[in-house]
């Protein structure tokens, strides 16, 4: 091959990925878009019953997820896109020391008044406010990343992925857990979902080598866990 074609299909291949990683920006961008104007659509006190809803139990199954994360006393978790702090104040209980982070006051403010009238230490739990394209983990801050039912909300989704790598600690790990890509009784319209093939692509691009599928755990989540 002459210098001249190596050239230029170096420029082509180039080309591709600049324009491959554009579509998936703006595609994720559009997305989130989406799912944030569909969310909004109900009342945040409907949004709060939604999310504290008994029978979530069933379908989320917390235990379950869990014993996947392995020991978690002592381990410091962030909680993005925490909504009511389902999740943070179980790990709470369960011994981890928990950030609980979200893009809206309203959240924050709902878990701060949980946390307090429960009596919790805020070395134990305390919120964060994100922007809505940066997770805001400070380097080797977090053992495990944890994001629920959130995945379809975040934009640029990849150099999001990026900052949460540098924010685990040795051994630490992101589990992101979202909704199947079909029709369900629960969750977004398909057209805004993200299937677990969607998220390893990301996971790969933003640098993580190795992952996890668990599809079978939960009835309506698949679950991503970088190793």
């Amino acid at each position: 091959m002459s210098g001249f074609k190596f050239i230029a299909m170096i420029r082509l291949l180039l080309c591709l990925v600049f324009t491959g990683s554009f579509f998936i920006q703006a595609n994720g961008q559009q997305q989130a878009q989406t799912a944030n104007e569909h969310m909004n659509q109900q009342s945040f006190e409907e949004l709060v019953k939604a999310f504290n809803s008994p029978g979530r139990d069933y379908w989320q199954k917390p235990e379950e997820i869990f014993k996947l994360l392995g020991p978690l006393k002592g381990r410091k978790i962030i909680d993005i896109g925490c909504g009511t702090g389902y999740f943070s104040f179980r790990l709470v209980d369960s011994g981890a020391i928990v950030i609980a982070a979200d893009v809206d006051d309203r959240f924050l403010g709902y878990v701060d008044s949980v946390r307090e009238a429960r009596n919790i230490s805020a070395k134990k739990l305390q919120t964060r406010k994100l922007p809505p394209n940066d997770p805001l983990i400070e380097k080797r801050e977090a053992d495990i990343v944890l994001i629920v039912n959130t995945y379809h909300h975040l934009e640029d989704r990849v150099n999001y992925l990026k900052k949460i790598k540098s924010g685990l600690r040795s051994n630490g790990f992101v589990v992101i857990i979202d909704y199947f890509n079909k029709e369900l009784p629960i969750g977004p319209p398909v057209a805004m979902k993200q299937s677990a093939d969607d998220i390893t692509r990301d996971l790969k691009l933003a640098g993580f080598s190795f992952f996890k599928t668990e599809d079978k755990i939960l009835p309506y989540h698949y679950i991503v866990l970088s190793l």
